[in-house]
């Protein structure tokens, strides 16, 4: 199903799943180009798209450690990034939170939270949050996945990850896979946004 766009709002139904969304006033809308960082990981070091010679692209998701909702995707996440990153398309991960409103969210639990868990992928700080308002990120989780083309990074998808952060069994709609899924075969994505499900940025 495609989307439909009128006047600034997306409206569609996907399988009962309403993913009706208005689109950002700020922020990256799908196909625009997402200029590159340099955020802090986990282990110190600092993290740019660039740093990435052989990827094809970028599945950059918003999260943090307290919110119940980026806590239940987590494993989705990690299962995601171990598959796609084989195939060019690394996950990316970005705690956009301020750390003086969420003390849970500090750095320092990024690391304790990474280990616990057992993450794959690179968890970067924005410190500073001066990277989320570029994206229009609102809500964590929240996805960006971006295509390079030629030294650009286009961003061609923009939402959820799936339709049910409950359970993982039971969704129905593998909104950021089946985007996944048309880049990697060169058709195209059917549903380009989605609403995102989660925490408000704090």
């Amino acid at each position: 199903m495609a989307v439909v766009i009128t006047s600034g709002v997306i409206d569609t139904k996907v399988m009962g799943y309403d993913v009706a969304a208005t689109i950002q006033e700020s922020g990256y809308k799908v196909g625009d180009v997402a200029t590159d960082f340099s955020l802090k990981n986990i282990d110190g070091k600092m993290v740019s798209l660039s740093d990435y010679k052989q990827a094809k692209g970028f599945i950059v998701i918003f999260t943090c450690n307290h919110c119940p909702y980026s806590v239940a995707y987590e494993d989705r996440i990690i299962a995601i990034d171990k598959k796609y990153k084989e195939l060019g398309y690394p996950v990316i991960a970005i705690n956009p939170n301020d750390t003086e409103t969420y003390p849970a969210d500090s750095y320092e639990n990024m690391i304790v939270r990474a280990r616990e868990k057992g993450f794959t992928f690179p968890y970067l700080f924005d410190e500073g949050q001066k990277i989320y308002p570029q994206y229009g990120a609102t809500k964590t989780p929240h996805v960006y996945l971006l295509k390079k083309e030629g030294p650009r990074n286009v961003v061609r998808y923009i939402g959820a990850i799936d339709d049910n952060h409950k359970d993982a069994s039971k969704v129905k709609n593998h909104f950021l896979e089946d985007a996944l899924q048309a880049l990697l075969h060169n058709k195209k994505i059917e549903n380009t946004y989605t609403r995102a499900i989660g925490c408000s940025i704090k």
